[in-house]
């Protein structure tokens, strides 16, 4: 007997519904262009990088905020923008000649040299910029030291002379007496070969001469000199030279607080070319000024002044006269036009280029003139 298998049961075969076209030609094309759409759009999706995927809109992927990136940036100033150069002083002083040349750390006034601040007694916890002088009060007015002038190649009126005593015989110096020397040289003795000599005795002032000289025996040789010896009297000593300074003469304003640096009494200042023209320009003036007041028979009434007010161009000339104000009368004021603008034309010299620069092509100037 042999055992026979018997085949199991078939299952049931599974029907899937699948969509088919329509007959319609009209309705096909329209489900054609629907399915093409949607396997374009799913095969986008696909393709996208995965960043720009959750960036898409929707519920399934919402939009995600991000913060957008920082960046430090650190700009050197003087990449971008040039130093400023500090501004120039605008102050003019006149400066003390005698001080030491010394450029200020920092100050608003220029002069004709370089100089910082000084004086000889120093004021505890000064810190001005210009020195504590003795002066007139509620005066306006930059001189700190005050001397003379005197114009180019003219020397200072002198000294009055001293009298001297006449020259006497008696004070003219005495010639000294001069003898010649004694003895004499003489051959003596048993041998014809030897030497011998008398003993002299050499008499007062004895000198190597062929005659006698007369004169005093206590005199002072003068003998080989060109000038008698200068006599000089302790009692009665001689004048000594005083060298004056070439200041202009000026009236120094009162100012009581100073400064803590010890020396010749002196300001803040820088030099510059402007200082120094105008230090130069105002000696000038000064000098004719008193030229005019020397040579007239009238002077001004004491305590009057005369204030003038001018335009200068860059060739140093003066093109305009503003005003002339003051209280010492027409003749006066005159002098100080005149001294200020000698004649049509006068230049005091062409400015240099830095002048220029910082003044321009024309500068406005104001003089005080004090009758006192």
């Amino acid at each position: 007997m042999s055992p026979t298998l018997s085949p199991p049961p078939e299952r049931p075969r599974r029907h899937f519904a699948v969509p088919r076209l329509s007959a319609d030609p009209e309705k096909r094309s329209v489900q054609v262009g629907l399915l093409a759409t949607i396997l374009i759009h799913v095969l986008l999706i696909l393709l996208l990088p995965k960043s720009l995927r959750n960036n898409l809109g929707g519920p399934l992927h919402p939009v995600q905020k991000s913060s957008p990136p920082q960046f430090n940036i650190e700009l050197a100033p003087e990449t971008f923008t040039a130093p400023k150069a500090p501004p120039p002083p605008i102050k003019f002083v006149e400066t003390n000649p005698d001080a030491p040349d010394n450029v200020p750390d920092k100050t608003k006034n220029f002069g004709a040299q370089n100089q910082q601040v000084a004086q000889e007694k120093p004021t505890p916890n000064g810190e001005s910029d210009r020195p504590a002088t003795e002066g007139e009060k509620d005066l306006n007015s930059s001189q700190i030291v005050t001397g003379r002038l005197s114009e180019p190649n003219k020397p200072h009126d002198s000294a009055p002379p001293v009298e001297t005593p006449p020259v006497t015989a008696s004070a003219t110096p005495a010639k000294r007496e001069q003898n010649p020397l004694a003895g004499f040289e003489k051959i003596e003795g048993k041998d014809e070969t030897a030497f011998g000599s008398n003993i002299a005795k050499f008499s007062e002032n004895a000198e190597a001469v062929p005659e006698k000289v007369e004169g005093a025996p206590n005199a002072h040789d003068t003998q080989g000199t060109t000038s008698p010896a200068v006599q000089i009297d302790p009692k009665n000593p001689q004048p000594r030279k005083v060298l004056e300074r070439n200041v202009r003469p000026g009236i120094i304003a009162e100012n009581k607080v100073g400064t803590a640096n010890i020396g010749p009494v002196a300001y803040d200042a820088k030099w510059s070319n402007y200082g120094q023209y105008l230090q130069k320009m105002i000696e000038a003036i000064q000098i004719r000024w008193e030229d005019f007041i020397r040579v007239s028979r009238h002077y001004p009434q004491s305590g009057t002044s005369v204030t003038v007010t001018f335009v200068m161009n860059s060739e140093g000339k003066i093109v305009r006269l503003r005003t002339v104000d003051g209280n010492a009368g027409d003749l006066a004021s005159n002098w100080c036009v005149t001294a200020i603008n000698p004649n049509e034309g006068f230049s005091y010299g062409v400015w240099t280029d830095d002048m220029i620069a910082v003044l321009g092509p024309n500068q406005e100037l104001t003089f005080t003139f004090f009758y006192r």
